[in-house]
């Protein structure tokens, strides 16, 4: 035996002895306590009255249970050891679990494949639910009866909770003596650093928790309440929910928690939370006496139609689910269980059980007292016999917990911990080797009577078989493989209600049964459990400032943006071809709009410019019948009809710039405006030059002047600065011409298809040479404005560029700040106010003349001073 065994072994042995010693020394004086030491003898450090289950044999395993459930009383006097009296009130589920592993130890020692030839034998004990008394139990157990020098015990089944195994474990970790619990869930307990002895047939709590976060995306419950135990195991199971629901757009609308010592206050808070909670859905993770207090509390406030998610620790309680009080607060819980598998035989084999067949088995003895009231022995080991049983009593009819095996669960698992500890002694206790002279010697076989069990933790470790149900085993560390099954209590109408089981848990895989559920509200409609509802297509999102993300409102998505999904976090913007409709939950086709003959605008500028070229025609006409007449004559009558020539281009170009642009109307409508404009300043600029050299040729010695600007020298000029231009519009439309083009930029439906000017330079060379023209023009007007003339057509040249000028000039920012068409319809609106401005100040006068002062038009009238 190793130093540390003796070492635990001596301290079980004193450690009592000295606490009393302490105890009484302080009373009586150190020589009483030194004669009190020298009387007290050494026995086993078990639980008090050592109540256990016992059955010898070749290799004996022990096993912790929770049998009773009242604490007896502390004495507080100091004449005897805290606790020392023993528990009452025998559970029924804690006492199947215990033949369970009574059942399973048979069941391979009438086996002839699992550890043949050597019997298997127990040592039960009842640690109450303390951790003290588990921790007592654990030691006597591993360190064997000081008085009776019984072996030392390899393995331990226990505990049943995580706490109290946590304890054990850390006690048992460096005797290496390997612990197998059968509902210690507490992933803390994986931790093979701290719990190296440690394994369970118990699925850690981490799968149950990610499998409501599962539940809860999966159903869209956003909005998430929770009730947890104020321990490990619901901290720990409420930490693995909220990392699973991360980034999963799920959120805790509150947390409150519950303590054994004062339930009642804690489950009225827990309860008002949940009335004033717009949360539907609440998740408990508690002991099932904790819930039952809990729904009191919602009963008395009258809340319904919450659907709770039952974790593991209470959604299989037949109390909860048979009380009338659950019925009414809590229809349709959906929760995860441990899963279920049967046993084959177990059921006959509780049945038969009889204390007359198992004369030394107190545990069955005060079960016996409880349930028939009877004593079936010579003495009463509880206070529940009031009399000698008959022996006629029988399980046969029983119906509670205990003889109910139709839903085997921690049951199985205690089952299958007792078979993973026979294959691992069965592995341990196989000798590979059989010569005496084989190399190999570090292949030894064990023996029954010299266990060690640092070896056969080694073996647990590594157990891999298949169970007499047909389930494989094995250890991942100090877990098995996670399996769940999915429960839902429903009320069928026709008697009590039932678990019904609508699905399973494989490891983090769900897999669910939705249409079989019957939810809180009777139906199969999945309830909503949200803070905000989901936001419709067409709007987005928006968290609401210092709240949960679950917590938001919705916002329209803007011009040109959609959403086309309900609960749409952002808007996703349209391509550039496409636009929103009017709910913004589609993109369709952009519509072309452009300057068309059909719209009104459209329609306004076709008639002005109409106009404009028949009020041109008609001063042509006028021009033409009084061709002879000296106003027309004494005006270059030939420039006179060539600028009515280009006026009139001007208005019929300005029709170019409308209706839809394509590839021959770009290229037209800008050669066209230029030439037509050249062609009309450099009329208007030779006229005026013609003026000057007219006035100046009248001075003595400037007789020659007027020749060098004849007839031929005036169309020369038109012809010149025309040709200019000509080449310009050439040299632009040959490189780089204007196309059609889509506006896509400018936001909205309907997109302006335009002539886009793929040159800057050379629409800025047209509109430069334009306004070269016209400035020089301006000028030279500007100078012959006062010649000594009634009729002085140089102060008309004036007026005309002057308001050409001024339109052109104006015509810049317009342009560039003028949105899609309009853009079009101010340049229109600047060839045809230029047009009409020429037009105007240069004929009507003369017109005026003409027509409605005809005594004017003489010779002697126009040259007079």
């Amino acid at each position: 035996m190793s130093w540390a065994k003796w070492i635990f072994i001596l301290w079980s042995c004193t450690a009592p002895s000295l606490l009393l010693v302490g105890l009484v020394g302080r009373q009586l004086g150190l020589q009483v306590g030194v004669q009190v030491v020298q009387t007290v003898t050494c026995s086993r450090w078990g639980t008090p009255g050592d109540q256990g289950l016992f059955e010898d044999g070749d290799v004996v395993i022990g096993g912790l249970f929770n049998l009773h459930y009242n604490l007896p009383a502390i004495n507080y006097d100091f004449t005897q050891l805290p606790y020392n009296k023993t528990c009452t009130g025998v559970q029924n589920l804690p006492l199947q679990y215990i033949y369970a592993m009574v059942f399973a130890v048979e069941e391979i020692n009438h086996s002839t494949n699992l550890l043949p030839g050597i019997k298997l034998g127990y040592h039960i004990r009842d640690n109450c639910g303390l951790p003290q008394w588990a921790s007592q139990a654990a030691l006597s157990l591993v360190g064997g009866d000081s008085t009776n020098c019984d072996k030392p015990i390899p393995l331990i089944i226990g505990c049943s909770s995580s706490a109290t195994t946590q304890t054990v474990a850390r006690i048992l970790g460096p005797l290496s003596v390997p612990l197998i619990s059968y509902t210690a869930s507490c992933p803390c307990l994986s931790d093979r650093s701290q719990y190296p002895n440690f394994f369970r047939t118990m699925a850690s709590d981490i799968y149950q928790a990610r499998a409501f976060a599962q539940l809860a995306i999966h159903f869209n419950w956003t909005w998430i309440g929770a009730v947890i135990v104020d321990n490990d195991y619901g901290h720990v199971a409420l930490k693995i929910f909220e990392e699973a629901i991360q980034g999963a757009e799920v959120c805790l609308a509150f947390v409150e928690t519950l303590q054994r010592e004062s339930i009642v206050n804690d489950a009225r808070r827990a309860a008002l939370t949940i009335q004033a909670s717009a949360a539907r859905v609440i998740l408990i993770f508690t002991w099932y006496t904790d819930v039952l207090e809990l729904f009191l509390q919602l009963d008395k406030l009258n809340v319904t139609n919450r659907q709770f998610l039952a974790s593991e620790a209470w959604s299989t309680s037949g109390d909860l689910l048979q009380n009338p009080v659950t019925s009414k607060v809590a229809a349709g819980v959906f929760g995860v269980a441990i899963r279920s598998l049967t046993i084959p035989g177990f059921g006959n084999y509780i049945r038969s059980l009889n204390p007359s067949h198992r004369p030394h088995d107190e545990f069955l003895r005060e079960f016996w007292e409880k349930e028939f009231k009877c004593s079936p022995g010579f003495t009463s080991v509880s206070s529940y016999a009031s009399k000698p049983c008959s022996g006629t009593e029988t399980l046969e009819k029983v119906q509670n917990h205990f003889t109910d095996t139709s839903q085997l669960r921690v049951t199985y698992n205690v089952y299958l911990a007792v078979y993973a500890a026979a294959h691992a002694l069965h592995s341990l206790l196989s000798c590979p080797y059989t010569d005496s002279n084989s190399e190999n010697e570090n292949s030894t076989c064990s023996f029954p009577t010299d266990i060690k069990p640092i070896e056969l933790l080694q073996h647990v470790a590594k157990v891999n078989f298949t169970t007499p149900q047909g389930e494989q085993l094995y250890f991942q560390g100090a877990d098995i493989h996670a399996k769940y099954d999915l429960l839902n209590w429903q009320n069928t109408g026709e008697g009590p209600a039932k678990f019904v089981l609508i699905g399973r848990v494989d490891g983090f895989d769900l897999h669910l049964n939705e249409s079989a559920v019957q939810w809180t509200t009777g139906s199969n409609q999945v309830p909503v459990s949200v803070c905000s509802e989901r936001c419709p297509p067409g709007t987005r999102m928006a968290t609401r400032k210092g709240q949960p993300v679950c917590c938001f409102d919705c916002i329209p998505c803007a011009d040109g943006e959609i959403s086309n999904t309900t609960g749409s976090p952002h808007c996703d913007r349209c391509p550039s071809e496409f636009w929103s409709n009017a709910e913004r939950t589609a993109c369709i086709p952009r519509q072309l709009d452009f300057l068309s003959f059909n719209e009104t605008l459209g329609i306004t500028l076709t008639a002005v410019a109409v106009s404009g070229l028949t009020v041109t025609t008609a001063v042509f006409v006028v021009f033409l019948h009084y061709r002879q007449t000296p106003m027309v004559r004494a005006n270059n009558s030939e420039l006179s009809f060539l600028l009515l020539v280009s006026i009139k281009l001007c208005f019929l170009c300005s029709l170019v710039f409308i209706g839809r642009p394509s590839d021959w109307s770009c290229r037209f409508q800008q050669a066209a405006f230029g030439i037509s404009f050249v062609l009309c300043v450099s009329c208007l600029k030779v006229k005026t030059i013609v003026v000057l050299a007219a006035f100046r040729s009248a001075r003595p010695g400037a007789e020659a002047l007027m020749k060098w600007f004849g007839p031929g020298q005036q169309r020369g000029s038109v012809f010149f600065f025309t040709c200019v231009q000509v080449i310009i519009c050439i040299i632009w439309l040959s490189i780089s011409p204007p196309v059609p083009k889509s506006d896509l930029d400018v936001p909205g439906l309907k997109v302006t298809l335009k002539c886009a000017t793929a040159s800057v330079v050379g629409f800025s060379l047209v509109l430069g040479y334009i306004g070269l023209l016209g400035c020089t023009s301006f000028l030279l007007a500007f100078l012959a404005r006062k010649l000594p003339d009634n009729f002085n057509e140089a102060k008309l040249i004036t007026f005309s560029m002057l308001i050409f000028c001024a339109v052109w000039v104006a015509f810049v920012p317009a342009y560039v700040s003028s949105p899609g068409k309009y853009a079009v319809a101010v340049e229109i609106f600047a060839i045809l106010a230029s047009s009409y401005g020429l037009l105007f100040c240069i004929f009507a006068p003369k017109c005026f003349i003409i027509l409605l002062r005809p005594e004017k038009n003489t010779k002697k009238h126009l040259m007079g001073r």
